[in-house]
């Protein structure tokens, strides 16, 4: 063990917490996710506070949840006054590296008009230095490398359609796509990340690296197209059909069709529906088989390390941007009430504290909770204005006095710009097209803003959250008891940046620049 400590930051894109804990991890091989937990601690009680991917990410950079840093949509800007993970490290003196995406949309008020940073919703957040661009509306840098290797590309858009190998028939979702596995996406990013980090043995560096997979479109690489047999598969957890789940709440119309499973491939139109079950099956299938993908290369990728000597030195920090509903209640993606699209993965190994290596945490963490705990384990403290809390205490093995009992989880269903399908089927206004979720070890409450009727679900009696409770009188003190906690949860972490501070004759009282 030397004082060369390097910190590695390792997100999945909308991979579910079941692939690793969970009916799925019986069907699905992960064997270097399953390794490295031996030699971790891993959160089994981990949410994402808010998706998708843009406002799940700002709350991961700055600690912050979305009711504060209000990048509450793609496409929102995060504000520049707002400080993040990578301007924190910096203090420390790292130089943030950034291999992929962090799909920041950038405050306006520092750009001019016509800067091209405003133009997408895919920017950087500041204080990183883009390494390697992977962003998913434009990885140039990868579209370069297939060119070199003599594939003949098709438009950007059709990248990821598959592939038919049988000219007598249309293409079918787990045929591959034109580019081999070798040159992937994902084995692309592990390839730039794997060069560059083995020069920097000598350095402590911290970076980031970000998989856009097992995130749609989904189609794989043979052989991870057809690794899993649909019919091995357990069903989705969902009522019988999709009008029982729509007739829920109004919110759930729009959620089954946002987007629509059919939509999750590309390149087969026609060829899948959501009413055929084995269609359902084979998409599940190929999203295993893109995880599995991404646990190869990272299996790569830990090698590496370990090869360089850098293994030791590198605090491994894994998991999940958001969650995925892969046909739970009949819906795909991520932007509904549902515990699939909140629930993900976290891994940290922390070579400092072995004793805990192989070991799991059963309380409830939040993404939040991850910039806190890389600072803290880095020398930096935790800022008053972060709603998260480190979690090195678990690291070492001790449980904090007074830890949290549930979780605060948030979405945003509206837009400025034109009315969502959401806003259309529960006549929500921009700003009052949101919900917040406050969720206990049993009981679950999701408020919905602008007067729509509230979901309570008994998650020990009904884990899959199918028996909606709110209107049943038996429960109705629970429902007033979980509101009045969720107000007084938001009005407790309402933001705190300034709160604590006093000017006196004295100078500034709890400041800590």
């Amino acid at each position: 063990m030397t004082d060369n400590r390097k910190v590695l930051i390792i997100i999945m894109d909308q991979f579910r917490a079941d692939c690793i804990d969970g009916a799925l991890a019986r069907n699905i091989e992960l064997p270097n996710i399953n390794a490295l937990r031996a030699q971790a601690v891993t959160f089994t009680k981990h949410f994402s506070v808010t998706n998708p991917c843009g406002p799940s990410r700002a709350s991961m950079f700055t600690g912050m949840y979305a009711m504060n840093h209000r990048s509450v949509r793609n496409g929102t800007p995060l504000s520049n006054n707002i400080t993040n993970i990578a301007r924190e490290a910096r203090k420390s003196g790292y130089d943030p590296m950034l291999f992929g995406y962090t799909d920041t949309s950038i405050d306006p008020h520092i750009r001019h008009e016509n800067d091209p940073d405003l133009t997408t919703e895919e920017g950087l957040l500041p204080g990183f230095r883009e390494i390697l661009e992977m962003r998913y509306m434009e990885s140039y840098p990868w579209r370069a490398d297939l060119k070199s290797k003599g594939y003949d590309l098709p438009e950007y858009a059709h990248f990821y359609d598959s592939i038919s190998p049988d000219s007598t028939r249309p293409a079918r979702p787990n045929d591959p796509p034109f580019y081999k596995a070798e040159d992937s996406d994902t084995a692309f990013l592990t390839n730039t990340l794997i060069k560059d980090l083995s020069v920097r043995t000598d350095q402590a560096w911290f970076a980031l690296a970000t998989y856009i997979r097992p995130h749609p479109p989904l189609v794989a690489p043979e052989p991870y197209n057809r690794m899993y047999n649909p019919a091995d598969l357990p069903l989705p957890a969902r009522m019988p059909t999709m009008e029982a789940e729509t007739a829920v709440h109004p919110f759930m119309e729009a959620a089954i069709n946002a987007p629509a499973m059919e939509q999750t491939v590309r390149g087969c139109d026609g060829q899948v529906s959501r009413d055929n079950d084995d269609d359902v099956q084979m998409l599940r299938s190929i999203y295993l088989g893109l995880a599995t993908e991404v646990d190869a290369n990272l299996g790569r990728l830990f090698d590496s390390l370990k090869e360089a000597g850098q293994y030791d030195d590198t605090l491994i920090v894994l998991m999940a941007d958001h969650g995925e509903m892969l046909g739970d209640h009949h819906m795909w993606g991520k932007q509904n009430p549902y515990d699939p699209a909140y629930r993900i993965p976290l891994i940290i190994r922390d070579p400092q504290n072995p004793a805990q290596h192989g070991t799991t945490v059963n309380a409830f963490t939040e993404t939040v909770d991850v910039t806190p705990t890389i600072l803290d384990l880095i020398g930096r403290h935790v800022l008053a204005g972060m709603d998260g809390v480190s979690l090195r205490p678990f690291l070492e093995g001790k449980t904090p006095e007074n830890w949290r009992d549930c979780v605060h989880l948030e979405l945003d269903f509206g837009e400025p710009t034109h009315t969502t399908k959401w806003q259309e089927t529960t006549g929500a206004p921009t700003d009052d097209a949101n919900l917040a979720i406050l969720r206990e070890e049993r009981f679950k409450l999701v408020h919905f803003n602008g007067g729509l009727p509230p979901l309570l679900f008994d998650l020990q009696a009904d884990p899959d959250e199918m028996h909606n409770l709110a209107n049943d009188p038996a429960h109705s003190a629970m429902l007033l008891r979980l509101t009045q906690k969720l107000l007084s949860h938001r009005m407790r972490r309402a933001n705190r940046t300034m709160t604590d501070v006093k000017i006196t004759s004295e100078g500034a009282v709890n400041f800590t620049p």
